[in-house]
């Protein structure tokens, strides 16, 4: 979490800001390559020059380019250069006009992958099991702090609200805090072409959630990642810190987790109840390898309170959302249709738990 030492920056002005945005850019466009940093939750970005093209880029047509992996975590001093391609293009909500974004993920000068790129490990699994037509919906629960990096946004400073119970699915200000960063996020989404489904206010004050998805394979996972990208730079706007920490707030509040949503074109079928719970019991079979790679910190959460399955059991039920994976009651009722993977944290890597669903469940013998 950010020092407090960062609160006391002098604001700089967004009426002055808006002034340049108005200016003629002369036949160029602004873009801004994303990837993701050596913590691998961590996200980074810089910006280059490209001419503006009638028809727009693919990302096949844009060009490679670099950064100083020393700086990041991804790379020694004495050879820090990482090269980053650039894989899915997404309007920028930011510069708006033609200006794009670009997430890319990150090799090495020899076109090997870094340790830290998990997409593309995750991109090789979605081709082979392409067939299977993977789904995903992902609940990303997020948690907003004051700029002291300490205070949960709406608690009162060095105090505590009253308990959970009001502030789900929540109006009013005195249950209702951080809208505008909400409503900014969702907007700035859609106008991305993130596949953003819905949103909603969450069980502990200060906390939201969205949802990205149906998505069919690594979709998924990009998406989710400039949803994060376009979080945290809506916040940067607001002055707020965004938090995926899986339990921000120790004692009697919800944590906070990135509940994965999956189904596969069998178990969307007549008779995929049979293929739901075939899938489940796979997973069953390898819930410690899960956990260990579903977030940090998620031992904090995963305690069988606050709607969550104690960590070191696997559990499966219907309605049921204490337990690892939950069954809703319309695909009972319908007998097909798709499954809740409730274990990841929020700050899970989406392409490792995409990834992991469909070999355990598809790849694996």
């Amino acid at each position: 979490m950010t020092s407090s030492i960062f609160s006391n920056n002098t604001e700089l002005s967004d009426a002055v800001l808006d002034y340049f945005r108005g200016l003629d850019q002369k036949g160029s466009i602004m873009v801004e390559y994303i990837w993701i940093g050596g913590t691998g939750q961590d996200l980074r970005c810089k910006t280059r020059t490209l001419p503006f093209k009638k028809d727009g880029y693919k990302a096949s047509e844009l060009p490679k380019w670099n950064f100083d992996g020393s700086s990041t975590g991804q790379a020694p001093g004495s050879d820090s250069e990482v090269i980053i391609y650039p894989q899915t293009i997404y309007a920028d909500p930011f510069r708006g006009g033609d200006n794009i974004m670009v997430l890319c993920d990150c090799y090495k000068p020899d076109g090997s992958p870094i340790p830290t790129n998990t997409r593309l490990a995750c991109l090789e699994a979605m081709e082979k099991v392409k067939a299977h037509v993977p789904w995903f919906g992902i609940e990303q629960e997020y948690t907003l702090f004051e700029a002291d990096g300490v205070t949960p946004f709406g608690w009162p400073k060095g105090g505590y609200p009253g308990p959970q119970g009001p502030y789900y699915c929540s109006i009013g200000k005195e249950n209702s805090f951080g809208r505008h960063v909400m409503e900014a996020h969702y907007k700035a989404c859609l106008y991305a072409g993130v596949k953003i489904s819905g949103t909603n206010g969450e069980v502990m004050p200060g906390q939201w959630e969205y949802q990205v998805g149906p998505c069919v394979g690594i979709k998924s996972g990009d998406d989710m990642w400039i949803s994060r990208f376009i979080l945290q730079r809506v916040c940067e706007m607001f002055h707020v810190i965004v938090s995926l920490d899986p339990k921000p707030i120790p004692g009697d509040w919800n944590g906070a987790g990135c509940h994965t949503n999956y189904s596969t074109d069998a178990m969307r079928k007549e008779g995929g109840y049979a293929k739901i719970i075939e899938a489940i019991e796979k997973l069953a079979k390898k819930h410690e390898e899960h956990i260990l790679a579903y977030g940090e910190g998620n031992e904090r959460r995963l305690t069988g309170r606050h709607e969550t399955a104690a960590m070191d059991k696997f559990s499966y039920g219907v309605a049921n959302r204490g337990a690892s994976v939950r069954i809703g009651r319309d695909v009972e009722r319908e007998g097909k249709g798709y499954f809740e993977d409730r274990r990841p944290a929020s700050n899970m890597d989406p392409y490792v738990v995409t990834m992991m669903l469909v070999k355990t469940t598809i790849i694996d013998p």
